[in-house]
């Protein structure tokens, strides 16, 4: 299985003198979308920026691996929502990355399903040990506050 993407710049590029950051990102699934660097990287507010980028598609991949092991446990969700921050630190050799992603998911069952907290623990921590983009970052990744362990 093979995923594509296109990302296209274009603009005017003099040394010396400021270049827009904003660009266009085509999926492979038609979908587009209008990116750009973070403001805090000079560049537009208005448009999804990579770091952004990136805690959507693991939140998402969480999201959507959690809702398989659900599914398989016969406990049907009614609704999951995320609302995933992220810091910037250093690696070892200095250079930023995105060091921390927190997922902070509220997930409601359907009416007459309960489930531990415990149990809740283990789908999620399930649901990052099988999350392709989860297993594919060097990135510390928190569920509320509390890293995963792999």
């Amino acid at each position: 299985m093979s995923f594509n993407v296109k990302v296209a710049w274009q603009g005017h590029s003099q040394p010396g003198e400021a270049f827009s950051r904003d660009h266009q990102i085509q999926f492979g699934s038609g979908q587009a979308l209008e990116a750009s660097s973070a403001p805090d990287f000079k560049g537009s507010a208005d448009k999804v920026n990579p770091e952004e980028s990136l805690m959507a598609a693991l939140s998402s991949c969480h999201m959507l691996t959690f809702l398989a092991i659900a599914h398989l446990k016969r406990l049907p969700v009614a609704s999951y929502q995320d609302n995933v921050t992220a810091e910037l630190g250093q690696n070892e050799a200095g250079k930023t990355k995105v060091a921390v992603i927190d997922l902070n998911p509220v997930i409601t069952f359907v009416d007459g399903v309960e489930v531990s907290p415990e149990v809740l623990e283990k789908m999620h921590q399930k649901a990052h040990n099988n999350c392709f983009i989860a297993n594919s970052l060097n990135t510390t990744v928190r569920l509320n506050g509390k890293e995963f362990t792999h």
